[in-house]
């Protein structure tokens, strides 16, 4: 097996993308890390299958969702925090807005069904085109958008959002943001 730097040099930049792909699949940082770790061993040990020029961040995302399925399978059932109660025990609240606003966010993503959590993350967080995300997820283009389609709306009716005006900070923390210490 030759090395080859410049697949040594792409594997190294999608491990960001990877590591966010792979915390949301599993929704813990040590696991995430973990998995991504299988993932690089993986795609090293097989870099000979991998053909020069075609979509290196897609192969590493599809190696490491079969890696994560493949790691529940043998799992087993785990525990289930649905209503987040074990999860908010463990948890401090933070004292900035934004910090309290993706912590909603996260758990509504969490509440999302899986196969509609992950298309919304490899579309919206991770920027794969419909193509790309459903060849990963093995699915047709049109399922791939209608995930992302009903997941989106089931982040809006969670996150009670309904237009722009539900974005950025509230009116009170704007005016005090705006406003200058003269």
């Amino acid at each position: 097996m030759q090395e080859s730097p410049s697949f040594k040099r792409d594997l190294l930049a999608t491990l960001p993308s990877l590591r966010a792909f792979a915390v949301s699949l599993s929704g813990r940082h040590d696991r995430a890390d973990d998995l991504v770790q299988d993932t690089m061993m993986k795609a090293w040990a097989k870099q000979d299958s991998f053909q020069m020029g075609t979509n290196i961040k897609a192969w590493l995302f599809t190696i490491l969702r079969n890696e994560f399925y493949s790691q529940m399978r043998k799992r087993g059932r785990e525990v289930q925090d649905s209503d987040g109660a074990f999860t908010e025990r463990l948890s401090v609240h933070p004292a900035q807005y934004g910090v309290l606003d993706m912590a909603d966010f996260k758990k509504a993503l969490d509440s999302l069904p899986p196969d509609q959590r992950e298309a919304v993350v490899l579309i919206g967080a991770s920027g794969f085109s419909y193509e790309e995300a459903a060849e990963i997820c093995q699915c047709a283009v049109g399922t791939m958008k209608s995930r992302v389609s009903r997941a989106r709306t089931r982040l809006q009716e969670v996150l009670q959002i309904s237009g722009e005006a539900d974005y950025g900070p509230d009116a009170v923390s704007a005016q005090v943001t705006t406003h200058t210490l003269g």
